[in-house]
């Protein structure tokens, strides 16, 4: 177990997240086709090309998915209960293929359960930057997480 328990975290705790992640082509048309995405921007070269961007765009809720995954490893490994909620998801620039893409992450609220004793509820601001250190994605994640056990 990596993660942390609900008590281990603080309002303003910040970590960068070790692992990165170069897009690729496959990454791209597997999760488009597995969530029947047919979105020609994402799979579709020719329209792709004819597009704004002259390229593939990954695929948004692909972005969305990878930000919180690489994050898991660091905050809520073997310490969730749920996720809650995902609130102001943002992507305010695109992704595209061969991009190499790290995750921040801060807490940015924590309060104990009112239903649960034995778990409490961190909120983070989770952040994903490309190369360029430009921000391509961000929103904040509600979890619900473990007491340390007595």
């Amino acid at each position: 177990m990596t993660g942390r328990w609900f008590d281990d975290w603080q309002i303003g705790d910040r970590l960068a997240h070790e692992i990165r992640r170069t897009v690729t082509e496959t990454d791209n048309l597997l999760f488009s086709v597995m969530t029947h995405n047919p979105q020609p921007l994402h799979i579709d070269a020719e329209a792709a090309k004819a597009s704004e961007f002259g390229q593939i765009l990954v695929n948004g809720t692909y972005t969305f998915a990878l930000m919180v995954g690489l994050s898991v490893g660091d905050t809520t490994l073997g310490t969730l209960v749920a996720n809650l909620g995902y609130q102001d998801l943002v992507m305010p620039k695109p992704v595209f293929i061969g991009d190499t893409l790290r995750a921040e992450s801060e807490v940015v609220e924590k309060r104990e359960s009112k239903s649960r004793p034995d778990a409490g509820i961190v909120t983070f601001a989770h952040q994903l930057l490309n190369q360029r250190d430009e921000v391509v994605c961000k929103c904040l994640r509600s979890a619900l997480l473990k007491r340390r056990p007595a």
